[in-house]
């Protein structure tokens, strides 16, 4: 067997002012054919498990482009047709082959492509027939749309919320995938539109059950080669956002459409209650400097790199200088330029700085004092999982007893190496503040004595209710009561 095998991959949050070029792609992954690490990156894992696949079955495993930049704005038109032409031209080279297998993500969103990732299966469908077996997996928070599914075979999204399950996804997509090569299966998609929209955390009920419930009709149903729940991305203003539940089965469509609505019902019938609970700024400061003992770890949830912010807002951070917090860090704070101040002083120096809240109306105001610059790191990295996570050249400083870190590589704080990176002891601190939503919590939970969800400022648009779309559709909860009611004729 010949399998292609490329990587392409961002989320757009379609509100944020940050916009990706090709330099975007350079920061955090770009590898040329065969030059993928051994680790990989979120959407990058087929390309390492189909490494392993391939010479245990002794098939040809042909490596094109991988390219991944972290979660930003609009991506640049020519950026994202550069780089959809290399993987084509490479694919093209590369016939005939038997099957594609990529890294998406699910959703980028491009300058004049609103979607990206069904543009580059149907030129992919097209190059190399309706015989080959096209397969991709996916991030849940993506946009599972028509043009998609008429283009590929089968699609695997991560199931876990954090996404602590991307190298098994991958797998789960490798095996039906050799399944369908070999001639046992024939895998057949199958939609159920819930319409709505949410956010489904499965480090907490009732998300954890319902994930869990998936697992074992996979493990119990013969006929089920993989089950997906499409969260979708409420940042994206796309035509076709929304949460869509999907089966695949072994050539049973009628089941799975059967199946697809089922769960899918389900899943929208405790719309609602499954997010975190969220408090704001006052409160979650008070509540950390009340604790009896640390770290609490206070998450500035919408303030998330992860989801395309800037990740430089300072609501949280004036919260705790006017409480004259200490024993507490902050990771991170976007800001190139102050790091480039700081780089230029050097470890030790004392200098006037300002920084943070540049980006966007919402992220609070630039934070001005005499800071003392601790620690300076060139490429700096912290973990996520099996992966590396860079956040680009950064600035441990300390202002008012409060130690930050700067840095120039926007990402969402996954793990306390990224503290540790910067000379921070994170298992010392009685308060440790983390730009994430949620994917902070698989590592961070091990190390806290209490987790606070904050909601502070708006740089993140996270109800849908009133966020102010433009393409996205209005007939989804929570946008109306019950779009499955009967006055709906559904």
């Amino acid at each position: 067997m010949r399998i292609f095998t490329a990587a392409l991959a961002t989320e757009t949050n379609t509100f944020s002012p940050i916009c990706i070029d090709r330099r975007a792609f350079e920061a955090s992954l770009y590898a040329s054919p065969g030059k993928h690490p051994e680790t990989p990156t979120l959407c990058t894992a087929p390309i390492t498990v189909g490494r392993r696949v391939a010479a245990e079955k002794g098939w040809i495993l042909i490596e094109g482009t991988a390219a991944w930049a972290d979660p930003a704005g609009l991506v640049n038109r020519r950026t994202y047709e550069d780089l959809r032409d290399e993987i084509l031209d490479q694919l093209r080279a590369a016939l005939p082959i038997d099957a594609v297998i990529l890294g998406l993500h699910g959703a980028m969103v491009a300058d004049g492509y609103e979607d990206t990732e069904g543009d580059l299966l149907q030129r992919v469908r097209e190059l190399v027939g309706p015989e080959v077996l096209v397969c991709a997996e996916l991030d849940p928070h993506s946009h599972l749309t028509n043009r998609r599914v008429a283009a590929a075979d089968f699609f695997v999204f991560f199931k876990e919320f954090p996404h602590t399950d991307f190298v098994e996804r991958a797998e789960d997509l490798w095996r039906v995938a050799v399944d369908t090569l070999e001639g046992r299966v024939t895998p057949v998609m199958s939609v159920f539109d819930c319409r709505m929209i949410d956010v489904f955390p499965t480090s907490r009920e009732p998300m954890r059950s319902f994930v869990d419930r998936l697992m074992q009709i996979e493990r119990h149903d013969a006929d089920v080669l993989s089950l997906s729940v499409v969260h979708g991305f409420m940042a994206g203003d796309v035509t076709e956002m929304g949460t869509k539940m999907l089966v695949v089965t072994n050539g049973k469509a009628e089941k799975g459409k059967a199946l697809a609505r089922e769960l899918g019902l389900e899943l929208f019938s405790r719309r609602g209650t499954y997010r975190m609970p969220e408090i704001d700024a006052h409160q979650a400061v008070a509540q950390a400097i009340a604790a009896p003992s640390g770290p609490v770890v206070i998450a500035d949830m919408w303030d998330n790199p992860g989801g395309g912010t800037a990740g430089d807002a300072t609501v949280v951070l004036e919260e705790l200088l006017a409480r004259k917090a200490t024993d507490t860090a902050v990771g991170t704070i976007w800001d190139p330029m102050a790091v480039q101040i700081c780089m230029a002083a050097g470890e030790g120096a004392e200098i006037p700085l300002r920084f943070g809240a540049k980006s966007a109306p919402g992220t609070g105001r630039p934070i001005d004092g005499i800071v003392k610059v601790i620690k300076l790191v060139r490429n700096a990295e912290m973990r996520f999982g099996e992966s590396i996570a860079p956040f680009g050249d950064a600035a441990h400083i300390r202002l008012r007893g409060i130690d930050i870190i700067l840095n120039t590589t926007r990402a969402q704080s996954f793990d306390p190496s990224l503290f540790s990176a910067m000379d921070i002891d994170p298992g010392s601190k009685k308060i440790l503040v983390v730009k994430s939503t949620n994917h902070f919590y698989a590592s961070f939970s091990k190390i806290a004595s209490e987790i606070l969800y904050c909601s502070a400022g708006t740089p993140y648009p996270n109800d849908p209710a009133k966020t102010p779309y433009r393409r996205a559709r209005r007939d989804i909860w929570p946008m109306i009561a019950d779009p499955h009611g009967p006055d709906q004729g559904v």
